[in-house]
């Protein structure tokens, strides 16, 4: 017998909310590279490079934010982590590794396949999901992050309005993108794609570089409060990163849900 009870409708926000807040264009060209996520000498080398001062900067604002000992193996044991636009995993597995139970969410279906077997072939429980904020915005974590993906999606104050609504009052927001600059320009884009050829070209588009400013005002209407904010840096005669008060190309921040 069918069942004649009319389907619930959904009202429009809850529609709104269910849309995916990638943009197409993006997941293709980081879907074409997937197979290069854990090459360090790849396409993502500038990823490989840079993730020690990315995970430095966490660690020890996380620390600090939860009262935890970093001389042990896994100080943030007993804690949850979603990080959202995880790609191949590059943050999700070292998160993993200090103790965090963490949840990878990436638009880009490969993306995840990758992360998935890297993660197992490691040893590591990570719970990657294909999707975005949207999908997990009614979830519950003590820390959620976003790094270098708010410049790659096409509403940016509604997929960090989604991302920090799986944010538990009293937890952390970490994140970081470009600031849109003159010297950013001619660094991330120019220099990094198109003479040092670091990146594919047109990788990023400047237009969608994020002021400090604006990604602060973003976080602000979702209740979180920025409380530091970190620059990095490059060195060429180094070949490394390195943490700077210069916020004017890449830069990274540290927040918390009221």
């Amino acid at each position: 017998m069918l069942n004649s009870t009319a389907p619930k409708r959904i009202p429009p926000a809850r529609i709104r909310e269910r849309e995916g807040t990638a943009s197409s264009e993006e997941v293709a060209r980081f879907t074409a590279m997937a197979e290069a996520w854990w090459d360090p000498w790849g396409k993502f080398k500038p990823l490989h490079k840079f993730n020690p001062v990315r995970l430095d900067f966490m660690r020890r604002k996380l620390a600090a934010h939860f009262d935890r000992d970093v001389s042990l193996a896994r100080p943030f044991e007993g804690l949850t982590l979603l990080d959202v636009g995880c790609g191949g995993g590059l943050l999700s597995e070292p998160l993993a590794r200090m103790g965090f139970a963490v949840t990878g969410v990436d638009a880009g279906d490969k993306n995840i396949g990758v992360a998935k077997v890297h993660a197992e072939q490691s040893g590591l429980a990570i719970d990657y999901r294909i999707g975005g904020p949207e999908d997990v915005s009614t979830e519950s974590y003590d820390v959620v992050l976003s790094m270098e993906v708010i410049e790659h999606v096409p509403d940016p104050a509604r997929f960090i309005a989604l991302t920090v609504g799986a944010l538990k009052p009293g937890g952390a927001f970490m994140g970081a993108t470009l600031n849109r600059t003159t010297k950013s320009y001619a660094l991330a884009v120019m220099g990094a794609e198109y003479i040092l050829r670091w990146l594919p070209a047109g990788t990023h588009d400047w237009r969608k570089f994020v002021k400090p400013s604006e990604f602060a005002n973003y976080l602000r209407e979702g209740r979180v409060e920025v409380r530091d904010l970190k620059g990095m840096a490059y060195v060429p005669f180094k070949d490394e990163w390195h943490e700077t008060a210069d916020l004017d190309v890449n830069y990274m921040l540290f927040g918390v849900k009221m």
